[in-house]
């Protein structure tokens, strides 16, 4: 019987290296007080204590029997912190090792996002140079097409004071064959040939002279003006005689012979002129009638400002 107590003994002392230093030490306090008891239980059985024996035996059986209930309470109790403690530490284990692997993948989804964020930053700042240089772009482009705006308001003013001029100019021969009219940013000066030739001739009557130096006065006061002189027909065939062969050459001597009376101004630079024969094909009316044909037979004066301002503007917008 001594041998299962000191047995019990053993065992619980060896229970206690598996558990923390508390439980350990709170199961020695109950080891040592046991033993006491055990000690005491010995120097009963060797005739020490009450001298009957029965009464001794009597007393062990109820302190074995205390003992094994004892052991068996401390028995579960060790066994139950045991089980506690291999849980928290499964669980500690597991939790740190979850805690590496997610820390690790937080990590490296970090990294990722900032090296995408820094790529965005990148990109982002390159658009906002982009975006700046466009304004810029813009803004200059703006600025041309408003000095653009100003000069073509501004031909468009003087061409129309050119048309007013030349309309006074002439007004002694509107009507009679002349028109002047304002269109397209340009100034149409036509004169039906009955004004300025003879049939068949491209020498410029008297009357149609002077109405040519009254239009070269208005020219000179105007340098900056490109004037372009053609001449039209009917689609009548030339029949006459001379150097002439057809119609377009006809024209194109008419238009000659205006250009001749207005470089006899000298302030009208000579480099402004061109001369243009067009033939019977560029109508204004059907040559189906007479006066159809009369209006085919004509001289345009076509007066364009010079457009060197608004062409650099344009090739730099």
């Amino acid at each position: 019987m001594l041998k299962r107590v000191l047995t019990v003994s053993t065992v619980c002392f060896m229970l206690t290296s598996c558990v923390s230093s508390k439980i350990y030490e709170d199961l020695k306090t109950k080891y040592d007080d046991l033993k006491a008891e055990n000690e005491l239980l010995m120097a009963q059985l060797d005739g020490q204590g009450n001298s009957d024996p029965s009464y001794g035996l009597e007393n062990l059986k109820k302190d074995l029997e205390q003992l094994k209930a004892e052991k068996t309470a401390l028995a579960m109790e060790l066994s139950a912190v045991k089980s506690n403690y291999d849980r928290l530490k499964e669980s500690y284990e597991a939790l740190e090792a979850n805690s590496s692997s997610a820390l690790q993948e937080n990590l490296k989804r970090n990294r990722e996002l900032l090296k995408e964020l820094e790529a965005k930053e990148k990109a982002l700042a390159e658009e906002a140079n982009r975006l700046t240089i466009l304004q810029k772009k813009l803004q200059d482009r703006s600025q041309r097409v408003e000095e653009l705006e100003a000069i073509i308001a501004a031909k468009d003013a003087q061409m129309k004071a050119l048309k007013d001029a030349i309309s006074a100019a002439l007004t002694n021969f509107e009507g009679n064959g002349l028109t002047v009219e304002q269109r397209d940013g340009k100034v149409y000066v036509s004169m039906e040939n009955k004004l300025l030739f003879e049939s068949g001739s491209w020498a410029v009557n008297s009357r149609g002279r002077e109405a040519v130096v009254a239009l070269g006065n208005v020219l000179a006061q105007n340098k900056e003006i490109a004037v372009l002189i053609e001449g039209h027909t009917d689609n009548v065939p030339y029949s006459g005689n001379g150097n002439i062969e057809s119609n377009w050459d006809l024209s194109t001597k008419r238009a000659t012979a205006i250009v001749t009376i207005l470089t006899q101004n000298p302030n009208i630079p000579k480099d402004n002129l061109t001369a243009a024969g067009r033939g019977e094909f560029a109508p204004i009316a059907p040559n189906t009638t007479a006066e159809g044909k009369a209006k085919n037979r004509r001289i345009e004066v076509i007066l364009t400002p010079k457009l060197d301002e608004i062409s650099k503007l344009l090739n730099d917008i």
